[in-house]
């Protein structure tokens, strides 16, 4: 049996919102602490060159390829990150040398494994140096080049928690990030995960570009639109949603500008129905109904989204926590976990999730120069 160790999970998503903090103790099997997490928000500038980095991203060949934007944008992803991590652990009363490896996921810009590209901006190297701690990071790589999907990761992490708690199964943990993705976990244990569509990234463009703020605050404009069933078919009339597993999405793979013809509050409605409905037909795919749905990530602080969701699908759809979990913090916890498991050499990844031929492990370790006292 393996140590337990102390972890820190950093996650930047596709939302671009800003970074998650979270810690946990584990050996990479079983949670043994959990419950720890901040948020440090992106300012509009970092927003803005975070952007400019994707934008520029679509004409990279190599995933270490660092021309312009993405080099002025990985050190400020890396030293928010650490800034992030330093401003956690004072605040907790936490010693650096208390943590014993930090994971790092980045900030995705492009993700093309069909291709064989996924690009995540964050200097490992840089950030260990700032913490003077062991810091996994570049987790995706690994699982393209065995040729995956490199997405989605965290379904350990869930089908961890979902062993250790006492619902009913089979579960769905639903994670609505920029993108929509779902880990279903079966009465034995059985393990299947996909990216589903686009999840809050549509809505935040559409609220950013109609009103300036950066996502549909509470789903207020949501609610005062109405859905246009038209567009709305439309947009399901995509060849993602009959793919069978594995599959993983692109933040660019949709855009909101299928709904520049609509008011405001009905784009919004429209692309929230839209999100719910990708979600929905996800139940396709899977080997039994779930019985729970537990939803994470931004989208489950949006209480349109949440009132489509349980009018669409079946079984009980609630925040995670309403199960002890955080919706807010999950994918942050699911990077420490990734971080143990990489350092215990466990595989990460599976056929059943990102579609490799083999169980696989991953993350690059690096370690700082010299460790905290």
């Amino acid at each position: 049996m393996n140590t337990p160790l102390r972890a820190i999970g950093l996650m930047s998503g596709t939302s671009m919102d800003g970074i998650d903090v979270a810690m946990i103790e584990t050996d990479g099997e079983r949670i043994t602490a959990r419950g720890l997490g901040t948020s440090r928000p992106y300012g509009e500038s970092e927003r803005s060159l975070i952007a400019e980095a994707v934008a520029q991203a679509r004409a990279l060949e190599q995933r270490d390829g660092r021309p312009d934007a993405l080099a002025r944008a990985e050190e400020m992803i890396t030293r928010a990150h650490g800034q992030a991590v330093c401003d956690f652990l004072a605040a907790n009363g936490i010693q650096q040398s208390d943590i014993a490896v930090v994971g790092f996921h980045g900030q995705t810009v492009l993700h093309r494994p069909q291709a064989g590209l996924t690009v995540q901006l964050g200097n490992g190297s840089l950030l260990a140096e700032m913490l003077c701690r062991d810091v996994v990071f570049d987790f995706r790589g690994d699982d393209v080049a065995a040729e995956g999907e490199g997405a989605p990761f965290v379904p350990a992490y869930h089908r961890a928690l979902v062993e250790a708690a006492n619902i009913e199964r089979p579960v769905a943990v639903l994670n609505i990030g920029g993108i929509s993705n779902v880990t279903w976990v079966g009465e034995a244990g059985g393990l299947l995960a996909f990216d589903i569509g686009p999840g809050n990234a549509l809505i935040d463009d559409w609220a950013m570009e109609k009103t300036d703020q950066t996502m549909d605050v509470d789903g207020l404009l949501a609610r005062r639109g109405k859905v246009d069933e038209g567009v709305l078919m439309r947009l399901l009339d995509h060849s993602f949603f009959a793919k069978k597993p594995p599959k993983s999405l692109d933040r660019g793979d949709f855009s909101a500008t299928a709904v520049a013809g609509l008011g405001t509050a009905d784009g919004a409605a429209t692309l929230t129905a839209f999100t719910a409905e990708a979600i929905a037909r996800a139940v396709d795919f899977m080997a039994a109904t779930p019985r729970n749905w537990v939803v994470t990530g931004g989208g489950a602080r949006n209480p349109a989204l949440m009132d489509e969701l349980r009018a669409r699908l079946p079984g009980r759809v609630e925040r995670a926590e309403a199960f002890g979990w955080s919706s807010e913090f999950m994918e942050a916890e699911a990077f420490a976990f990734l971080a143990v498991r990489s350092l215990y050499g466990l595989p990460l990844t599976f056929p059943e999730t990102t579609g490799v031929r083999q169980p696989q492990t991953g993350g690059r370790l690096v370690r700082p120069r010299q460790a905290a006292d």
